[in-house]
């Protein structure tokens, strides 16, 4: 990953408090992984920002590396890495993600 790119993603994941790196836009979800992110983050009223990775190959590529994680969506809360489509499924039906999100909100 060049330095450039770094700074791009440090920028982007530190500036927003919820993010989502995925395949689409909000408003159209160009995969259903991602669709089940924006559904998940939309039913809990959470502001929150996406980046499409179809429109950048090199996001699209880079987040995998900065994160360590191989798939796409991505979520980062506060900074931090989430997870994926399945954690979050997962945060979000044990009441965590919710608890997370607010947190992160009120800081």
């Amino acid at each position: 990953m060049t330095p450039e790119l770094q700074t791009r993603l440090d920028t982007l994941v530190k500036g927003n408090k919820i993010l989502v790196f995925m395949k689409g836009s909000k408003l159209m979800p160009q995969c259903g992984f991602s669709n089940n992110m924006v559904q998940i983050l939309s039913s809990l009223g959470v502001p929150f920002e996406a980046v499409d990775v179809l429109s950048d190959p090199e996001i699209r590529q880079g987040i995998k590396e900065y994160s360590s994680w191989p798939t796409i969506p991505q979520l980062y809360v506060d900074g931090e890495f989430v997870g994926g489509s399945d954690i979050a499924i997962e945060l979000y039906q044990s009441g965590e993600l919710q608890q997370m999100l607010e947190v992160a909100l009120a800081s």
